[in-house]
């Protein structure tokens, strides 16, 4: 569904990504994890076209590089950003409605029904102000408006940022429902157990090289990769 190959980033004589290349299949959830600066948000930002990059980028057979951001979001690239970036002075209904790509007015209905039942308690909140919703709605809102283009593939950027744990746990529970839907799905993470707990498969970045890949559970368990590159500390008997 997903294809980059030799993706080059950089950031004037700083380069961000390096001779990165990875897939996602149809339907499958995988994760980007790595140490802030390992060139996670920079692989995603290059897939939808909001920052320069050079090297292969597919979707569903389709080259993406070269075209403009929104054509690419009307192709089935979808992103919910780090940080959220909702229109804070704008209701819930409003932020969502931005997301879609065809609107008429029974499209946009018919979205909003379903985003409805995907996140029930957007549905109490549907005319507050974003702004003035928790970050864990807030959130809920971002990934709302994302899925409101009815994306083919839906990219997720650092979603569990500065949120509480039990917040964390429902956002991969979420993935996880997104996943039942058939929807394939990349996710940057620093919260790499979360990220590889809900991912049937993983790249480990540092400085913006694939360093690891492969399946998500034999990538979690790797002492080295653990230490190295993920932040997880080893017990000591």
């Amino acid at each position: 569904m997903l294809r980059l190959d030799a993706l080059e980033v950089s950031y004037g004589p700083v380069g961000a990504v390096s001779g990165l290349s990875l897939n996602v299949a149809p339907g499958e959830v995988v994760a980007l994890v790595g140490a802030n600066g390992a060139g996670k948000s920079s692989t995603l930002k290059a897939i939808l076209g909001l920052v320069k990059a050079r090297g292969l980028i597919q979707l569903d057979g389709e080259e993406m590089a070269g075209m403009p951001t929104h054509l690419r979001v009307a192709s089935g690239l979808a992103l919910s950003p780090e940080g959220r970036h909702v229109f804070p002075q704008m209701s819930v209904r409003e932020n969502l409605e931005l997301g879609t790509v065809k609107r008429t007015v029974g499209a946009t209905k018919e979205l909003l029904d379903e985003m409805m039942t995907i996140f029930p308690r957007l549905r109490e909140r549907i005319s507050q102000q974003a702004g003035s919703m928790s970050g864990g709605e807030q959130q809920m809102v971002a990934i709302a408006r994302a899925l409101m283009s009815r994306p083919k593939v839906l990219m997720l950027d650092e979603p569990t940022l500065g949120l509480a744990p039990l917040i964390v746990d429902q956002i991969g529970e979420l993935v996880l429902t997104l996943k039942k839907r058939g929807l394939s799905i990349l996710i940057s993470e620093q919260n790499a157990e979360m990220a590889l707990d809900v991912a049937d498969r993983a790249y480990v970045l540092e400085t913006g090289r694939i360093v690891k890949s492969g399946d998500s559970r034999v990538i979690k368990a790797d002492p080295v990769v653990r230490s190295a590159y993920l932040g997880f500390e080893e017990e000591t008997v």
